[in-house]
């Protein structure tokens, strides 16, 4: 059996399909963002009171969860993956649908519940590929319109789980 640890990171570097790169480059942070993001969503799913609501929306995460693994490989230089630009659509088809179903809002809302963590992480990941985007690196377009796609999807799923939970709207107001 392979052990969890190897120790090639004790001395501050990480390994991707590029190679070995410092775990404080651009890169490493993207990627470790985008996955962190993963990780929210994990909770979202494992969250109880959203599960009883609505295993469909559990069932989109789950497909989020499987696109930023991928956009996570390929950051890291995977040549096995092209990120299709139809998830992108996909997200907006949700939103579309999901919105439909809410109170229209003017103003900000506070964020209440795991879903809008997670969506306040994607919007950090989104910045984080930008910046790395912005120092040089070849992003492709497809990514980009994801992660931005993906923290409106966030906030919606938020607003709706919130709704079917009678958990109450706070909208902010100054």
């Amino acid at each position: 059996m392979t052990k969890i640890y190897t120790k090639t990171g004790d001395k501050g570097e990480t390994g991707t399909f590029r190679g070995r790169m410092g775990k404080g480059d651009q890169l490493a942070t993207a990627i470790g963002s985008v996955d962190e993001v993963n990780s929210w969503i994990g909770v979202c799913r494992e969250d109880s009171r959203f599960k009883i609501q609505d295993s469909i929306l559990d069932k989109e995460l789950k497909k989020i969860q499987n696109n930023l693994f991928i956009i996570g490989s390929i950051l890291a230089g995977s040549k096995r993956y092209k990120f299709n630009r139809y998830e992108t659509t996909k997200l907006e088809k949700l939103i579309d649908k999901l919105e439909a179903k809410l109170p229209k809002i003017n103003n900000f809302v506070y964020p209440i519940g795991h879903l809008q963590v997670a969506r306040s992480v994607a919007r950090r990941a989104e910045r984080e590929v930008v910046a790395l985007k912005d120092s040089g690196f070849k992003i492709q377009d497809s990514i980009l319109g994801y992660l931005n796609r993906l923290s409106d999807a966030l906030f919606v799923m938020a607003r709706w789980v919130n709704l079917k939970t009678d958990v109450k709207e706070e909208i902010w107001k100054q």
